[in-house]
């Protein structure tokens, strides 16, 4: 079996060449920048997203560089709803809210929901209902399927767009103020999946996505002042404010992606199918217990580390391993022993780890970069 130790210097390079190379090819197929802006944008963004791989090799740190790129990832994507939207919302007799917006992303979110609605009526159901299956829709729910059967939930620590936010709140204070969570908070999720999949499916309306998603505010946000519309603004923002900003806060946990996400669940059943997971040493293992208290979704207890896995609710951010002192924990390719070559399997999840982030990335993310190159230069 190919060994590989973690890399310094030129095997960093050798490492990562491969994946700059293939990046570079991503960004070029799926931007297709067509002026100076696009150009600098994609070429931006590309440095700084492969930046973080690079120290991912060389210093043998997963989430301490994730993480950054990580949030600035969620911001762009906000920024392109909320521009786009307000695009859409000056076009003159246009309604926003009913208005399905070419080169917007699909939210995964709501790909999920209009399965059913697609394969039974060939329509979908968000933002409103339209008829036929645009190629952008069929695309965001194959990479999303082919990103599930491959990350498992580690989609919800590099591909999610929305789990920056939550992220980024949940490293803000230095320690957590809300010490204990109720385990039964942690199955919310499921039970969210379920009742809102079937009801949307019986009304053929996303409901989880008008009543409960927490990225309203950074998405859709209503425009108008009639009472109904200030209603919904109140409604998305407190949502928001409180499970995606001050419970991440008081718990340094990711609350949302915990306690409502319904992806979150669908992201675990994918892990069981995922080629890996995270494995605990046991004979190298100390006890001290960093991992439980680093996990922030509270994948890794006192006993999912006695049995030397965090489980399939593990979103494989790697925030354990960087914090383990004994360096006990570590990736794993199912099947193969554990503890054998874990630097491989790193790298191994890794690669289309990234390879996936750069697909949306180098999409949506390069355009809202452009615009806001443009109007930067405009200042200038």
């Amino acid at each position: 079996m190919i060994s590989i130790k973690l890399p310094r210097a030129a095997d960093t390079a050798l490492l990562a060449l491969p994946l700059l190379a293939l990046t570079a090819l991503i960004y070029l197929w799926t931007a297709r920048p067509a002026g100076s802006a696009e150009y600098a944008a994609a070429a931006l963004l590309w440095l700084i997203f492969n930046a973080a791989f690079v120290l991912m090799a060389h210093t043998g740190r997963t989430d301490r560089w994730r993480a950054p790129v990580f949030a600035l990832y969620a911001a762009l994507f906000a920024a392109s709803y909320l521009l786009g939207r307000a695009d859409v919302a000056a076009l003159p007799g246009v309604n926003a809210d009913f208005m399905c917006r070419e080169g917007l992303p699909l939210c995964h979110i709501a790909a999920f929901y209009n399965i059913v609605p697609a394969a039974l009526k060939g329509t979908v159901i968000w933002p409103g209902v339209i008829s036929g299956i645009s190629t952008s829709v069929v695309s965001i729910m194959l990479v999303w399927l082919g990103a599930s059967l491959v990350l498992g939930r580690g989609w919800c620590s590099w591909i999610c767009f929305f789990g920056g936010f939550d992220d980024f709140f949940s490293r803000l204070l230095p320690r957590a103020v809300i010490q204990r969570t109720p385990k039964w908070l942690t199955s919310l999720p499921l039970a969210v999946l379920l009742f809102t999949f079937l009801l949307s499916t019986a009304l053929m309306f996303p409901v989880y996505c008008i009543a409960t998603c927490a990225f309203k505010v950074v998405t859709e946000i209503p425009a108008g002042s009639s009472p109904g519309e200030l209603v919904r603004i109140a409604m998305y923002t407190s949502v928001f404010i409180s499970m995606v900003i001050v419970l991440p806060l008081l718990m340094k946990r990711r609350a949302q992606c915990s306690f409502l996400c319904p992806i979150g669940a669908l992201q675990a059943g994918f892990s069981r199918v995922s080629p890996f997971d995270i494995k605990v040493d046991r004979s190298v293992c100390v006890d001290c217990g960093a991992c439980v208290k680093a996990c922030p979704v509270l994948a890794m207890t006192p006993e999912s580390r006695a049995a030397g896995s965090p489980g399939n609710s593990c979103a494989r951010c790697g925030k354990c391993l960087d914090n383990c002192p004994a360096g006990a924990i570590h990736y794993h390719v199912k099947g193969t022993p554990e503890g054998s070559n874990p630097g491989l399997a790193r790298v191994l999840f890794l690669y289309p780890a990234f390879l996936i982030l750069a697909y949306f990335v180098s999409g949506t993310c390069v355009q809202v970069t452009a615009r806001l190159l443009r109007g930067l230069w405009g200042l200038l």
